[in-house]
């Protein structure tokens, strides 16, 4: 036996041939492992074969000619992980092989999130938050299309499907978006949405609590939601508050929804401050009592701090604030602000203006808060990850194994198959990404092979770009983009436009 995640080349005839007697021979066999296949059922043993990127046939297929198998023996075969909230926008193009995403089991990502997407924008040095995705040079897009059109050309190692952020279009379409939006300024923003959706977005995303959205009325996110619902899509909310008016921001979010008739994913679900803990049993009621009556799901990442830009109000609710990158100051990302602000004898309010532009970690949340949106039912995870700050949340490289090896595996909060779920067939499904987060016949071969009983985040707020151990193998549309600890360097990734929109799939 070759030893769990190998890939093992055979030339010439099956081992038994007699067992299967295909009209074509699968270019791959994934043989000895364990299938969870994305649904939330239980485990069961089965191989499985991949040809054309996807797969063609599971059970017992050690009979099968093909050129070449992978042993799974001991592990566990899954659907590709979904990160079903990123800001990976640049890096996709910055960093084609995507190794943060991929050591953790990632194949697919949602992009384009908290109102922040790279097009459709040019023109200008974008402020706080678009900043998070880089400066003016990487806001060149003056259409989704292009955008699109330009990763296809330049493909990366994973796939990635699109929301059109509401910021974004508020800098396109407005000279001070300090304000509302008048009735011009709305219908100009509701035209990009149509185009964005007919490239291929999945939908728009809002970022309410960001200061070019801040003075966004109501009635302007519906006028937008109303135009991506017509398209199929949906509303991702950054909600208007996390604090102490979150109970507010919630009823905002779910009302936009039933106005506008989309479906909603609310972002990075939680409740920041102190005074504010405990309150999760509250919204999540509120969230579970708006379900029957109309669609509404949310991510959430595996940690009690957050990572954003740096600003005081958001630092002001923090129990501690550690610096991730500043443009006049690189030498202190990975210091605590207060023990900046000490050294340079200031308020922390000075030392944040004199930091800025610059992004940080907050810890301002409750473990039990996170438990408890974790073990929500339908909860997905996203790592709300940002690929660009010099020293990042821990996010980045460690949500979903996290996930697998903390919550699940050691902590039991919910079941390996569930964990699974979370992270595959229910964002694949809220996000409507066709034939993934699933292993069935005909599925695209997205897939992980992990050790259960090794999965674990190396990844922590010290040293916070370590991949995750007990990852063996990955696969996207059917071809290994990690092994061996490492990326192949292949790129199979697609962008993953709506159905409706040409090239799709």
């Amino acid at each position: 036996r070759h030893r769990p995640g190998s890939l093992v080349q055979h030339r010439g005839l099956a081992r038994d041939a007699a067992i299967r007697a295909p009209t074509s021979v699968p270019e791959l066999v994934i043989e000895g492992g364990t299938i969870i296949d994305g649904t939330g059922a239980p485990r069961y043993p089965a191989d499985l074969a991949i040809r054309g990127g996807r797969v063609v046939e599971i059970g017992k297929l050690q009979g099968l000619s093909t050129p070449a198998r992978i042993d799974a023996s001991a592990r566990i075969v899954a659907p590709g992980f979904i990160d079903s909230h990123t800001h990976d926008d640049r890096a996709l193009l910055s960093g084609p092989d995507m190794t943060p995403k991929l050591s953790q089991g990632v194949t697919s990502v949602i992009a384009g999130n908290c109102g922040i997407s790279l097009a459709p924008l040019t023109g200008l040095e974008p402020p706080p938050p678009l900043n998070l995705l880089g400066g003016r040079e990487w806001y060149r897009f003056g259409s989704m299309e292009a955008y699109l059109d330009t990763l296809e050309a330049e493909p990366p190692a994973i796939n990635a499907a699109f929301l059109v952020g509401h910021s974004t279009l508020r800098l396109a379409t407005m000279a001070d978006p300090s304000r509302a939006a008048s009735a011009a300024e709305t219908e100009r923003m509701g035209a990009l949405v149509e185009a964005c959706m007919a490239a291929g977005c999945i939908g728009l995303s809002v970022g309410l609590d960001y200061p070019p959205a801040r003075s966004a009325p109501t009635e302007e996110i519906v006028a937008l939601a109303r135009r991506a619902a017509a398209h199929g899509g949906r509303c991702a909310v950054h909600m208007r508050d996390e604090g102490a008016r979150v109970v507010a921001a919630i009823e905002e979010t779910l009302e936009i929804g039933r106005r506008a008739g989309v479906p909603l994913v609310i972002s990075h679900f939680k409740v920041s401050g102190r005074a504010n803990w405990g309150r999760t049993r509250e919204t999540l009621a509120m969230v579970a009592a708006a379900q029957p009556r109309q669609s509404v799901s949310f991510d959430v990442y595996p940690y009690i701090a957050s990572s954003t830009v740096l600003l005081p109000e958001y630092a002001a609710q923090a129990e501690r604030v550690l610096v991730a990158w500043s443009e006049p100051h690189p030498e202190l990302a990975g210091q605590l602000l207060a023990d900046i602000a000490a050294r340079w004898g200031c308020a922390q309010d000075v030392a944040i203006e004199r930091l800025l532009p610059a992004g940080a970690i907050y810890y301002a949340m409750d473990e039990d808060d996170l438990r408890r949106v974790l073990a929500f039912p339908g909860a997905m995870i996203g790592s709300d990850g940002l690929p660009h700050d010099a020293f990042p949340h821990p996010r980045l490289w460690g949500t979903f194994p996290r996930v697998l090896g903390h919550y699940a595996r050691d902590l039991g909060l919910f079941s390996l198959e569930e964990a699974v779920h979370r992270m595959s067939g229910a964002p694949a499904t809220v996000f409507g990404l066709s034939g993934r987060g699933v292993i069935a016949a005909g599925s695209h071969a997205d897939l992980v092979i992990f050790d259960p009983d090794a999965i674990r985040d190396a990844a922590d707020f010290e040293r916070p770009k370590q991949p995750a151990a007990g990852i063996d193998c990955v696969l996207v549309n059917g071809v290994v983009v990690w092994r061996d600890g490492g990326p192949t360097g292949e790129r199979p990734g697609r962008v993953l436009r709506a159905s409706s929109a040409p090239g799709a799939g």
